[in-house]
């Protein structure tokens, strides 16, 4: 089977995360964020969620335990990333967050029995070095860990956790899969609100119609990279959707007004050659065909 229509949705899917940072922005500025905007955004996508999961039960039912993982790990990843991202430093937590190719290849390798190939290593790596230019890594950004720094390994941890729960349940149909994180972010928000005492705000129809726009962008993306990571290899998909890195981070530059330079365009170009080298097909094994003896 190609994988090229996957890895274009994967690629595709996670750009759109990366620039999932606008809506987070529009709505901070008006005192929505955290907690309260995961319960709003996925309790809204929960109605959609569950009665196709409901509907798909029969399918599932037999890898409900890796259902239950992508719910619990897709959703923690979510809600922890989100709120790192509203008390923390945006800089630490995405580079935090993207130590997750290494927990994805590194899980494909040890959980599902993944080849560890030098080509695979190798891309991890120019991966990592383009996230490193990227970002710009300083020796500033090397302080001790504080709770938003532990949400963002954690997201990163919980995200490459539900790539490789989404290619382990291989018989969970792609609807249910896409699905389930969303319930599991929202369940997490409505235990979460009440022990951090923040509840969202009052709702107006400009800010209710736009909640509802943000919530199509995200199950949408979702669907594309659940998707992609259903039909890639987990460790190839895990330096993929690094992609995610390079849309926030320029997108970010560009229409902050901050001058992208020369380190932005290289780590850029090197996670796209990092992408490139995952994806490449790998060589089958010769077969010797000997002639008959005469």
């Amino acid at each position: 089977m190609s994988t090229l229509l996957p890895q274009t949705l994967l690629v595709t899917g996670a750009i759109a995360w990366g620039l999932g940072w606008l809506p987070l922005h529009h709505f901070a500025s008006v005192g929505l964020v955290g907690m309260p905007l995961v319960l709003l955004v996925y309790g809204l996508l929960s109605f959609i969620a569950l009665p196709v999961l409901w509907r798909e039960r029969r399918v599932w039912l037999p890898q409900r335990n890796g259902l239950l993982a992508i719910a619990v790990c897709g959703g923690g990843a979510t809600a922890a990333l989100v709120t790192a991202l509203a008390i923390g430093e945006v800089v630490r937590v995405m580079l935090l967050f993207y130590l997750a190719p290494v927990w994805g290849v590194l899980g494909g390798w040890l959980l599902l029995g993944e080849r560890l190939t030098l080509l695979r290593v190798a891309a991890l790596f120019l991966a990592m070095l383009g996230i490193a230019l990227t970002l710009g890594i300083s020796s500033e950004l090397l302080q001790p860990l504080s709770g938003s720094d532990w949400l963002a390994l954690a997201a990163g941890l919980g995200f490459s956790l539900n790539n490789l729960a989404t290619r382990a349940a291989d018989q969970v149909p792609l609807a249910s899969k896409t699905l389930a994180p969303f319930v599991g972010s929202a369940l997490i928000a409505a235990v979460l609100c009440p022990l951090l005492g923040e509840y969202p705000p009052s709702l107006s129809f400009e800010l209710s119609w736009q909640i509802a726009l943000m919530s199509l962008g995200w199950l949408l993306s979702m669907a594309a990279v659940q998707y992609g990571v259903s039909h890639i290899e987990a460790g190839r998909a895990a330096v993929l959707v690094v992609f995610e890195l390079v849309a926030a981070v320029l997108s970010s530059a560009w229409i902050g007004a901050q001058a992208i330079g020369i380190h932005e365009w290289t780590g850029a170009a090197l996670v796209t050659l990092a992408a490139l080298i995952a994806s490449w097909p790998e060589r089958p094994a010769l077969t010797v065909i000997r002639s008959p003896s005469l």
